[in-house]
């Protein structure tokens, strides 16, 4: 007696047919090049874009993230500029209040007071007085994962948001000179890490005035900033991978897994703290800029 198999048909009733045989192709299914199984692409080849003839199919103004993005970012840079460069209105002799533009301010045309770590740099109108840290904290900021993403999409347009095409011919990644230099964000930081002791030194430091202790409303202000920065460093995607990336049990380091656990939910709000950062930094600076000039005199609480 020969074997015989058991299978369902389309219309679901059972048939027998014998085994090793074949079951026959559907009449109604024509071979055509659609219904042949095509070889994958092979490793290296470039994924072709999808014939579509608009430029995006989405509806609604996503052309305003970009632009506002590229005018706050193009406002601060143009500020922070010029007052680095103008080179006075940075420290309130009185009250010890030192921008934390100038600090550390380390060229020999810093007033005293203000020099905290000495004065070793000459003074040509090229070099700012806080030559020493100013670079650093920009590239803290340049290689930062948000500040990628931000001036990625509003100065270069790659992509501009999220759905739109941009107009680049090839993909390379942060493989190449100078994009490849974004690796080092985690160098950056640690230089992060000691700038932000440095202006916590200054926010003490104001709490000394020439007539003892005093508190007023620009020791606020520079408080305001200090927590402000530490949130946004402490925040930082590297800060977070130093404390827990390299760990494979937390529950064999319960100090560090509730330190990574902080740092987690402040890095949910790592873009926010980076906006903020921008603002509590520009009315420090202007506060102090504007009590050098005197403008207007400081609100005191005491002393």
């Amino acid at each position: 007696m020969s074997k015989t198999l058991l299978r369902r048909t389309s219309h679901g009733r059972n048939s027998i047919r014998p085994a090793g045989t074949r079951a026959p192709f559907p009449k109604d299914m024509p071979m055509t090049s659609k219904s042949v199984t095509r070889p994958g692409r092979q490793p290296g080849d470039r994924a072709p874009r999808a014939a579509i003839s608009a430029k995006t199919l989405r509806t609604d103004r996503w052309w305003i993230a970009p632009l506002l993005t590229f005018a706050g970012l193009s406002a601060w840079v143009i500020y922070a500029t010029v007052r680095v460069f103008m080179h006075k209105w940075y420290w309130v002799e009185q009250y010890h209040y030192l921008t934390p533009f100038y600090s550390p301010c380390v060229t020999d045309r810093c007033v005293e007071g203000a020099s905290h770590f000495g004065q070793w740099l000459p003074s040509w109108w090229i070099i700012p007085e806080a030559a020493f840290t100013l670079p650093f904290l920009l590239l803290f900021r340049l290689t930062c994962y948000y500040y990628r993403k931000a001036y990625y999409r509003s100065f270069w347009l790659s992509p501009p948001a999220c759905a739109v095409p941009d107009n680049h011919s090839g993909y390379t990644g942060e493989t190449r000179f100078p994009l490849v230099g974004q690796n080092l964000h985690r160098y950056f930081f640690y230089a992060a890490v000691a700038i932000s002791l440095i202006n916590t030194w200054d926010a003490i430091l104001a709490f000394n005035t020439a007539d003892g202790f005093g508190f007023g409303l620009g020791n606020l202000i520079l408080l305001g900033n200090v927590v402000m920065l530490w949130a946004y460093t402490v925040s930082c995607h590297s800060c977070r991978h130093i404390i827990g990336g390299r760990l494979k049990h937390f529950s064999a380091h319960p100090v560090r897994y509730r330190a990574w656990t902080f740092v987690s939910k402040l890095n949910v709000r790592h873009m926010q703290l980076a906006w903020i950062t921008l603002a509590t930094l520009a009315i420090t600076d202007f506060y102090v800029m504007a009590l050098a000039a005197g403008w207007f005199p400081d609100l005191r609480f005491i002393n």
